[in-house]
C-alpha cells in the first residue's frame, strides 16, 4: 500500500515533473489517427500495466488509450474500471469493447490496431516475442523490466532493439531509476570523481513478500501459474530478475554498463516454502567481479518480518556514496536537494518527447545488459557454480513451454545448488 500511495502522490504532483523536465513540445505530427494525438495500446492489464497507463497519460496530455490486451477477461475488466474511475485520466480512456482483446494472441490484436505506442507489461517470459512483433509492426515501445527470463530471450531482444534503431522507433525501459533526478545527479557526481575511483559496491534489495492471487478449482495449472506468475522462473525470472533488477541495474550503471567477467552466488528457500509459492528462491546473494577488479556484493530477499533495506553503498578511494539517499561523504560532502518529480511519469515524458522531436530514445543496450546480469546471478545461485559472462550469456537454456494453451502445466522443481545443472 505504501508503494501505491507513493505513486498516487507522485501523479498528483505531475505538474512539478513537467517543470523539472521541461514542457513537451507538440509539433503538428500526424500519428495513427491522422492528428497529433498519440494513440496508446497496453498489453498486460494487471497492476503494473494499469499504473503504466496512468503514468503515460499523466506524462502526455495529448495521448489516449485505445486498445487493451490481456490473458484473462476479468483482469482486463478490472483494469478498465480502474482507469475509467481515475479522474485524472478517465476522459482519455477511449477503449471500446471491440478493442479489449483477451487470450494468448491478444498482443497481436493490440499491436495490429490503430496505435502509435505500445506498453508491454505482461509477465517477462512473453516480452521478447511481443516486443519483436511490435517493432516489426512499426510501433514505439515502453518495455517493462526484465526484458526476458533466459539468455536466448535477451539475445532476441537485443536483435529487436537493433531493428528498432534502424526503423527510428523509440524503446524506453521500465528501469525507472535511470529517470530519477536525484539518482541521476548522484551518478553524475560519482562519475565526475567525487568519491575518487570506485573500489566496490554493496547493493541490496531486501524486502518483504508480495501478492498471491490464490487458486480456484476451475483454473487449469497453466492459468494458475500465469495468474501467480511471480513464483515461477519461466514467467518471472525469479525475484532477482523481476524485482531486484532495479538494484542490479544501478550497479551496472556505476560500472559504466560493462558486463561482469564472472560471478558466484548462493541462495535458497527458507521462509517461503509452501507449494503455493511455486519454485523460486526467497533469497539470493551474488558476488560479481568486473575486468577492472572492482566487485559488486549483492543481496536480495523477499521474507516477512526481516530487516528491509534497498540501496547501493559505493566505496571509493576518496569517499563513499549512497545512491538512493542521493548523498556523498568523504573529501567531498554533497547531497541532492533539487526537485523530485515522479520517475514513473518522467520515463514516459522522455519517451513521448523523443517521439515528437523525431529523435527516439533507445534504452536497449542497458536494459538487455542489466537483465542478463540478473539472469547470470540466478544461474549462479540455482547451480552453486561460479560462471563467466561468456558461459551465462551463451546459455542455451530456454524456459517455459513451446505451446501456449490453458490446460495441464507441470510444476517446476525447486533448484538445488550442486545438483541443478547449468545448461
Amino acid at each position: 500500500m505504501s508503494e501505491k500511495n507513493t505513486r498516487r502522490q507522485f501523479l498528483k504532483h505531475s505538474a512539478a515533473a513537467s517543470v523539472a523536465l521541461g514542457s513537451i513540445a507538440i509539433p503538428k505530427n500526424a500519428f495513427a489517427a491522422g492528428s497529433d494525438t498519440i494513440r496508446i495500446g497496453v498489453i498486460g492489464c494487471g497492476g503494473r500495466g494499469t499504473g503504466a497507463v496512468i503514468d503515460a497519460l499523466t506524462a502526455e496530455p495529448n495521448a489516449e488509450l485505445v486498445a487493451m490486451g490481456e490473458a484473462f477477461s476479468d483482469r482486463a475488466e478490472e483494469s478498465l474500471k480502474t482507469l475509467r474511475e481515475d479522474e485524472d485520466v478517465a476522459s482519455r480512456i477511449k477503449v471500446d469493447p471491440e478493442h479489449v482483446f483477451v487470450g494468448f494472441d491478444a498482443y497481436k490484436k493490440v499491436i495490429d490496431s490503430d496505435i502509435d505506442v505500445v506498453i508491454l507489461t505482461t509477465p517477462p517470459h512473453f516480452r521478447p516475442a511481443q516486443f519483436k512483433y511490435a517493432i516489426d509492426a512499426g510501433k514505439h515501445c515502453f518495455v517493462e523490466k526484465p526484458i526476458a527470463v533466459d539468455a536466448p530471450g535477451v539475445k532476441s531482444v537485443l536483435e529487436t532493439c537493433a531493428e528498432a534503431k534502424k526503423k527510428n522507433l523509440a524503446v524506453v525501459s521500465g528501469l525507472c531509476w535511470r529517470y530519477d533526478l536525484g539518482v541521476k545527479a548522484t551518478m553524475e557526481k560519482i562519475q565526475e570523481g567525487a568519491i575518487g575511483d570506485i573500489i566496490s559496491v554493496e547493493s541490496s534489495y531486501n524486502t518483504g513478500t508480495l501478492w498471491h492471487r490464490g487458486d480456484k478449482p476451475e483454473w487449469s495449472r497453466m492459468e494458475y501459474q500465469i495468474r501467480n506468475w511471480l513464483y515461477y522462473t519461466w514467467l518471472s525470472g525469479d525475484h532477482i530478475a523481476e524485482q531486484a533488477i532495479h538494484s542490479l541495474d544501478k550497479t551496472a550503471w556505476l560500472m559504466g554498463d560493462a558486463s561482469p567477467v564472472r560471478a558466484m552466488g548462493m541462495g535458497g528457500r527458507q521462509q517461503r516454502t509452501n507449494k503455493k509459492y511455486g519454485h523460486i528462491f526467497d533469497h539470493h546473494t551474488v558476488f560479481f567481479e568486473y575486468e577492472s577488479g572492482r566487485r559488486v556484493y549483492f543481496t536480495c530477499r523477499q521474507q516477512d518480518d526481516c530487516s528491509m533495506h534497498t540501496d547501493e553503498l559505493v566505496l571509493g578511494t576518496k569517499g563513499s556514496a549512497r545512491v538512493l539517499k542521493n548523498r556523498i561523504d568523504g573529501e567531498t560532502k554533497w547531497r541532492y536537494r533539487g526537485p523530485k518529480p515522479s520517475m514513473y511519469v518522467a520515463e514516459h515524458q522522455e519517451l513521448f518527447r523523443s517521439i515528437r522531436e523525431g529523435n527516439p530514445i533507445n534504452n536497449g543496450d542497458y536494459m538487455c545488459n542489466s537483465t542478463m546480469i540478473a539472469i547470470m546471478g540466478r544461474m549462479c545461485t540455482y547451480t552453486g557454480q561460479t560462471l563467466t559472462w561468456g558461459q551465462a550469456s551463451n546459455s542455451q537454456e530456454r524456459l517455459g513451454p513451446t505451446e501456449y494453451k490453458f490446460g495441464d502445466m507441470p510444476e517446476p522443481v525447486v533448484a538445488i545448488p550442486g545438483v541443478t545443472q547449468f545448461v
